[in-house]
């Protein structure tokens, strides 16, 4: 299982929401590159990438950081999320450097979007489904649908999406713990492999996901446990490894 640290761009800045509220953020830097050296140099083999600005605006507000970033790290697998709703904007950023890019919005309001993107990118496809409650969230969690995260994974089975993250909105930047039963169910309704993301707060977290990386669980993504100090990317990342 891979620890993916989290890297949220709002005004070019490296900050962290709770609960996805943009006027209830931390800034833990002005320098994102700067934040980027420091999870590589704790050698993660990845990291996640999310345009706050962009997710609420429908297209990419910081993308020109997300390039400085892959480009300062070729070799490091980047993924990225927010705003992305078009190919045009695929396109750039896998030819900015990036690995992955997560269709998170347009995937539940389109879902033949994400069929069409695996086409022209493949390999390249992420899902990004949010919830709350069960229920998928779109627009930068503004609005909640009436569509089970679990049944709309199941619709993507077969457009060759490389992984889904699934992030509980209600743990996500609150410090309170993953929520493991979630992330399984939502591993097992499907054959996508699932990343999980929200409310990862320290080993005990890593280690429940660990213990259920058989049932289609391959990554964590950890963002304000990490700036605050209660998890270790190294440590995290070693656990993992050792126990794989």
């Amino acid at each position: 299982m891979l620890i993916i640290p989290a890297i949220d761009l709002k005004d070019g800045e490296c900050v962290r929401l709770r609960q996805g509220l943009m006027d209830d953020s931390t800034v833990f830097s002005d320098d994102p590159v700067s934040v980027a050296k420091r999870w590589v140099d704790a050698g993660c083999r990845r990291l996640h990438l999310v345009d706050l600005n962009g997710a609420f605006a429908g297209e990419p507000i910081n993308g020109e950081v997300v390039t400085a970033i892959s480009g300062a790290y070729p070799r490091l697998p980047v993924q990225i999320g927010g705003g992305i709703r078009t190919l045009e904007t695929i396109e750039h950023y896998v030819k900015a450097g990036v690995s992955y890019v997560i269709i998170g919005t347009k995937a539940v309001k389109e879902p033949e979007f994400v069929s069409e993107a695996c086409r022209a990118f493949p390999g390249k496809i992420i899902v990004g489904l949010d919830a709350k409650d069960g229920l998928v969230a779109t627009d930068g969690w503004a609005e909640v649908s009436n569509v089970q995260a679990a049944d709309l994974a199941k619709k993507f089975e077969s457009d060759g999406v490389s992984a889904i993250v699934y992030t509980d909105i209600a743990r996500d930047g609150m410090m309170q713990g993953v929520n493991v039963e979630a992330t399984l169910a939502m591993a097992r309704a499907s054959s996508i492999p699932v990343i999980a993301s929200g409310g990862i707060t320290n080993m005990d977290d890593i280690q429940a996901l660990q213990a259920v990386t058989g049932e289609g669980i391959c990554g964590a993504i950890t963002g304000r446990a990490i700036y605050e100090g209660t998890l270790d990317v190294a440590l995290a990342q070693a656990y993992c490894d050792e126990n794989s």
